[in-house]
């Protein structure tokens, strides 16, 4: 069982990816809805995980990825994005990203990836 921290500025895909972690037997213990506030939540809640949206207000899932690593080098994320975001899903492994999922989601394709995290 994994802690979550949901990181995507929309509130249906927050909901969805709830769901799909609660479903999967793991405990969602925070969401936040851009960069800013992922890189906060996390310093306070300190997830195993966390599902990072690329495409966010404020501060993209990139940016949040490299301000987290600086906190926490041991910290695992997972990037998820649409198609057509290969470059960005690049520089996100780059910065540190452990994985990806690329939207819609399925709950098979995030349980082979936070089973292969934890």
């Amino acid at each position: 069982m994994a802690q979550i921290l949901i990181v995507d500025d929309a509130a249906f895909m927050r909901m969805q990816l709830r769901s799909i972690f609660t479903k999967l037997g793991h405990v969602v213990i925070g969401e936040a809805e851009n960069g800013l506030q992922a890189t906060e939540l996390f310093s306070e809640l300190k997830p195993d995980i966390i599902s990072m949206d690329i495409t966010m207000p404020e501060m993209n899932g990139v940016e949040a990825t490299k301000k987290i690593k600086e906190m926490d080098a041991s910290a695992t994320i997972v990037m998820c994005s649409a198609m057509g975001q290969q470059q960005m899903v690049v520089e996100a492994i780059k910065a540190g990203a452990k994985d990806f999922i690329v939207k819609p989601f399925t709950e098979d394709r995030v349980k082979e990836t936070v089973d292969k995290l934890i």
